[in-house]
């Protein structure tokens, strides 16, 4: 796989370099820590800060996600890997304004762990209260909902959070309220090709030319089944017959719905998957309230994309709607 960088061993810090040269604007890094990227646009009823990060490779997540009506910072990691706890401490130190700071991340070990140890610094050094909503809406991953992986809808809960901070909520209705959007979200996805990672030129993942895999992790995790590729309204039913039969959503209600490219997959590919949610969704009187389409958490050059639904009720269509703007997400 042909790649344009330098040194492997320097994508992370030249990605941040060429990130924060072209939004100043935006988004600023902190002297405290050469991973720790700090918004500039901030609300001015805005009390609480949100605070995102993951492992690169992702982009625009998660750094792309900082800004107006998002969050205010975020700790950058090595490629698909945590950021270690000192980035994250000192996002958290930059970004407080006296109320608290929400840390919003996804379901996985080294995340868990040093999130987790970071706010536990934070509070015992900096004294900063934090709290903290995880991300697991990849139905495939596991049965118990404590235990599944967080991939694309995590871009929900930014907006949802960063919206409910501007409306001046303290930080336990901002966790609250992004807790709910979590809880009445739920995602799968699909994988078509590998991504190649820069320091070994490795696939992530092995799949036969003509085979898809059902349930794939953004990182490579093994799905629930390898097959020979189908269509996309065979893929797609697979899909939303996975995520339906959750019984969350029903007859009547309203859901954003969110097709996320992984890096490879073209824009016609995903407006096709799409026509295919949105007949499902018509079929069972499911009204779709809002939308979005494109690669906004991808792993960097993978194949493949996932479905998200996220049911809302009058509260997150008042966040969903509320004006946001990053370098690579804004809505009037």
């Amino acid at each position: 796989m042909k790649k344009m960088i330098n040194n492997p061993d320097d994508v992370i810090e030249e990605l941040v370099d060429g990130y924060v040269s072209a939004y100043p604007d935006y988004i600023r890094r902190t002297d405290l820590h050469h991973r720790a990227l700090i918004g500039k646009k901030r609300h001015p009823n805005r009390k609480v800060s949100i605070l995102i990060g993951g492992g690169s490779g992702h982009e625009p997540g998660f750094l792309g996600y900082v800004g107006s009506g998002m969050a205010d910072g975020v700790a950058v990691g090595n490629i698909f890997a945590s950021p270690s706890p000192i980035p994250i401490q000192a996002v958290t130190k930059e970004i407080h304004d006296g109320h608290g700071v929400l840390y919003i991340y996804g379901n996985y070990a080294g995340d868990l762990m040093n999130f987790e140890m970071a706010s536990e610094m934070t509070e015992v050094e900096d004294d900063i209260e934090t709290a903290v909503v995880i991300g697991n809406d990849d139905v495939a991953s596991s049965k118990d909902l404590d235990d599944r992986r967080g991939i694309a809808g995590e871009l929900l809960l930014y907006k949802v959070a960063g919206a409910a901070a501007d409306f001046g909520y303290d930080l336990e209705e901002v966790r609250r309220i992004t807790q709910f959007a979590s809880d009445h979200t739920r995602s799968m996805g699909i994988g078509l090709s590998p991504c190649y990672l820069p320091q070994t030129g490795k696939p992530s993942f092995d799949l036969a030319d003509n085979e898809m895999e059902i349930g794939l992790g953004h990182h490579g995790e093994p799905g629930i089944e390898k097959t020979t590729i189908r269509t996309a309204k065979e893929t797609v039913n697979v899909i939303m017959t996975n995520i339906l039969k959750e019984g969350l959503y029903q007859q009547d209600d309203e859901v954003v719905v969110l097709i996320n490219g992984l890096g490879a997959t073209s824009q016609m590919e995903l407006y096709i998957i799409n026509k295919e949610v949105s007949a499902i969704l018509n079929d069972r009187g499911i009204k779709t309230y809002k939308s979005y389409i494109g690669n906004f958490i991808t792993s960097m050059e993978m194949g493949g994309f996932s479905v998200t639904l996220m049911k809302v009720d009058d509260m997150l269509k008042r966040c969903i709607s509320h004006p946001v703007d990053c370098p690579n997400f804004k809505e009037v």
